[in-house]
Formats: structure tokens, C-alpha cells, sequence
């Protein structure tokens, strides 16, 4: 099974037709469609159903798919390493990371680490609930940052704790449930859940906490805008980092509803797979988050300090 063929079948994939494959891998589509059909001759199965809309693939073909990305990445992590080793500090790092850390710890991170390693590219994707760690356990990033689930495997990860928040509820300006002191007033309020499902996100585990069941699901959204959008346009309530909250343009439009029993507490650090020996420039960055998490402990937060029309 040779690289090139497994590099068509991802691109005729990922493309969704041979032309765009072909185009993108740099041959032409009769070579393409050749380069396919080897793989489908070699292990007697058929990998793409030919559409009108284009190809699609088996339930064979996605399972070829997913095992070629997952080769293509570990042998790209290879060469850079290998490259590292000989003092050439090259390479890609991809960084999941949960809003609290995009904003108080990925510009300060990001700033002093490019300046002393510009030949890494990184790469962040925003993770609203750290809890679904499949992207982490299947390589696809390499770190994890955010708050650190009670329930996570021990063994599996390696775990540094970088900074403490706590999440807190917070609804729009002048909103009635405003007036709330108590977490169980808040239980027939809509809320905006967090993450991919209904049974995922804090606001759950913070009634959990308190031995209440879950209130009623307004919204589930996975994205900080859509959080911060419902919040501010509607009678739902958010749950957010309370540096978050804090922030002047988001302070302007919601306030923190303060309860007895306050919110919820969350540690948020780095999450690494615990069966992979982390590389010299992962360690690095390591060392970067550390400095960034100081920063923010000592209050040198920029967003923290603009006013609200400089943001």
C-alpha cells in the first residue's frame, strides 16, 4: 500500500469528486481514478461510491480514510521531530483550547513563543467543553487547554495545572432573573448549554454540584459568540468564566447573577496524551503557558485594561 494512493482516496474524499482530487494532488483524473482503483484491487473491497454529486465513501473507504489521515499525521509529527532533534526547531503545533484560555492565556502564550520560535506554526481551535477529548485522543491536537474534568481517566492524560476561574452565571442587562440568590431559582430558567450535546457543559455539573437536577435546556450551542449572543438578546442564562464576565464588552451588556452558593469552580491547565513522550517544542510551549498563566495570576490581563471603545 503505497502513500500516494492513500493520499488520492483521502483527497478524492475530502474533495467530494475525482476532479477536485486530482487537481489538488497534481495528476490528472484518469491517474487519480487509476491510483483509487489499485487500493480497491489490493484489498478486494470497494472504497468510493460514484454519485451524481460526485464520490462518497464506503463504509470500507472511511474506515481507510481515517486510519490514512491518522498515518499522514503521525508521519508529519515524525519528520518535525526528527528535524527538532537536530537542533532545526520546525514544525506545527495544533492547540485546542477553551474561550477562558483563547483569550487570558493563548495572545500572551502565542506572543512570546513565536518571537522565540518563528519557524513553529500554531494552529488553535476553541473547545467550549474540554470534557470530549476524542480530538486529543486521536491526535488531531496536540494539547489540550481547559478546565480539567473530574471524571477524566486517570492514566490516560498528563495533566498541568495552569490558573483557577470560576464559572458564573450571567444573563442580560435588566433581565428579571437578575434577582435571583438562590441556584434553585434559577431552575426553571432556560439556559444556554455548552458543548455538542444536552448532557454535556457546566451548568449541568453546577446544579449536580448542588444536588439539583439539571434546569431546562433554552439553547446548546459550541461557540463563544452564539453563547455571548443568546445571553445578550434574550431572557437565557450563561454560564461563563467570571474573567469573561468581566471583560468591559461583556460587562456592558450582562451581569453576573450573584448567589449564595457562588459558582463553579473550575481549574483549567494542559491536558497531553499521556502515551506519547511530548516533544522538545511542545515543552517549550509548555514553558510558555506556564509564564502566560503568571501573568494573568498577577492581573497583567490587556483585555482587562482597554476601555470598552478600544476593543
Amino acid at each position: 500500500m503505497k502513500i500516494t494512493t492513500l493520499n488520492a482516496l483521502v483527497a478524492a474524499i475530502e474533495e467530494g469528486s475525482l476532479r477536485g482530487a486530482a487537481r489538488r494532488v497534481g495528476v490528472s483524473q484518469p491517474a487519480l481514478t487509476k491510483m483509487v482503483r489499485e487500493l480497491e484491487i489490493e484489498l478486494e473491497t470497494n472504497l468510493l461510491m460514484r454519485t451524481s454529486r460526485g464520490v462518497q465513501p464506503t463504509a470500507q473507504g472511511k474506515v481507510l480514510y481515517e486510519r490514512a489521515v491518522r498515518a499522514n499525521r503521525e508521519l508529519r509529527a515524525a519528520v518535525d521531530e526528527i528535524h527538532q532533534m537536530d537542533g532545526r526547531l520546525v514544525g506545527e503545533l495544533h492547540l485546542g483550547a477553551v474561550p477562558v484560555a483563547v483569550m487570558l492565556l493563548i495572545p500572551e502564550t502565542l506572543r512570546t513563543f513565536v518571537r522565540d520560535f518563528p519557524g513553529i506554526k500554531l494552529r488553535v481551535s476553541e473547545e467550549l467543553y474540554v470534557a470530549q477529548l476524542h480530538k486529543l485522543r486521536s491526535g488531531e491536537v496536540d494539547i489540550t487547554i481547559g478546565g480539567i474534568p473530574d471524571d477524566l481517566a486517570t492514566g490516560e492524560f498528563h495533566i498541568e495545572p495552569l490558573m483557577e476561574t470560576t464559572m458564573v452565571p450571567a444573563v442580560r442587562k435588566g433581565s428579571p432573573w437578575t434577582k435571583a440568590r438562590r441556584l434553585s431559582d434559577l431552575q426553571s430558567a432556560q439556559w444556554v448549554y455548552t458543548g455538542s450535546t444536552s448532557e454535556s457543559g457546566y451548568a449541568k455539573l453546577l446544579f449536580e454540584h448542588h444536588g439539583l437536577s439539571a434546569p431546562a435546556v433554552g439553547a446548546t450551542v459550541n461557540s463563544t459568540l452564539a453563547l455571548l449572543s443568546l445571553a445578550c438578546s434574550g431572557d437565557y442564562v450563561a454560564l461563563m468564566p467570571l474573567q469573561i464576565a468581566r471583560l468591559p464588552f461583556v460587562s456592558q451588556f450582562l451581569s453576573i447573577i450573584e448567589l449564595e452558593e457562588g459558582g463553579y469552580p473550575l481549574q483549567v491547565g494542559a491536558i497531553l496524551r499521556s502515551d506519547s513522550v511530548p516533544s522538545a517544542v511542545l515543552r517549550h510551549l509548555m514553558a510558555h503557558l506556564h509564564r502566560a498563566a503568571h501573568q494573568v495570576k498577577k492581573g497583567n490581563i490587556p483585555l482587562l485594561e482597554l476601555p470598552v471603545g478600544q476593543i
